[in-house]
């Protein structure tokens, strides 16, 4: 499946994260701002990538805002961007 136009979903309160999705031709493109980012960046990354291959995007592209989510905020707010990309809703 493809993003078909830029969307967002989440915040940048504390404990949230802000999820930014748009197309892209040229594969995967990942930036990500966290404020844990030394201690758990690469955790992050892993669990969007997991996020991107189960919703089978491998053209897009994301800025990622973390705030110190919890995994599962970082998956909802994801999930609700890739389905907004989509056109779903």
């Amino acid at each position: 499946m493809e993003i078909k136009k830029a969307a967002f979903a989440g915040t940048t309160d504390s404990c949230d994260v802000l999820v930014e999705i748009s197309p892209s031709n040229s594969g995967l493109e990942i930036t990500l701002e966290s404020t844990v980012e030394a201690q758990f960046g690469e955790a992050i990354l892993d669990t969007v990538r997991a996020i991107l291959r189960e919703n089978n995007i491998d053209r897009a592209a994301l800025h990622i805002q973390d705030h110190g989510a919890f995994d599962c905020v970082l998956r909802a707010r994801l999930e609700a961007a890739i389905l907004r990309g989509r056109g779903a809703f």
